[in-house]
């Protein structure tokens, strides 16, 4: 295979980010799930893409799309001022999984979040998806706290 780069999203990956976001049952069934880009999407993606502290990334196999997640960098008071980076929607295309390219997104990832003074990264996953948990221990990840959520 040849080598997956990663990079910054543009407008242009959109669609195809929308993509692999959906190709996914557990996505696919929440309430606001979007399968082509809307006014509020295109919108969410341009803030996104203006906030300093945060990251739209893809990955590349030959030019093509494949895989995403977004990088959120939070300060925080907490553990001496410690920088932490929360990772969110990390998907990779479904006929490429098992090709270790979740494990190169999340390095990368991880790469980005050091270079920008994080001291932690840290995700939630939802309950379901015991292939992710796998996924994300065998990375060094611990499941150290349960996550609650709040329709507002």
């Amino acid at each position: 295979m040849a080598p997956v780069t990663f990079r910054i999203a543009t407008a242009a990956d959109l669609p195809t980010i929308l993509a692999l976001l959906a190709d996914d049952a557990i996505a696919r069934s929440r309430t606001g799930y979007v399968a082509e880009p809307t006014p509020s999407v295109r919108a969410a993606f341009d803030e996104i893409a203006a906030d300093p502290n945060n990251e739209l990334v893809v990955g590349e196999l030959a030019g093509e799309v494949i895989a995403t997640l977004q990088l959120t960098y939070i300060p925080g008071l907490s553990r001496g001022g410690m920088r932490r980076a929360l990772v969110e929607a990390v998907r990779v295309r479904s006929d490429l999984r098992g090709q270790r390219i979740g494990e190169q997104l999340m390095e990368d990832a991880m790469t980005r979040a050091r270079a920008r003074g994080c001291g932690m990264m840290q995700l939630t996953t939802d309950k379901r998806r015991t292939d992710a948990h796998r996924f994300y221990a065998r990375l060094g990840f611990e499941a150290s706290h349960e996550g609650m959520k709040r329709v507002l």
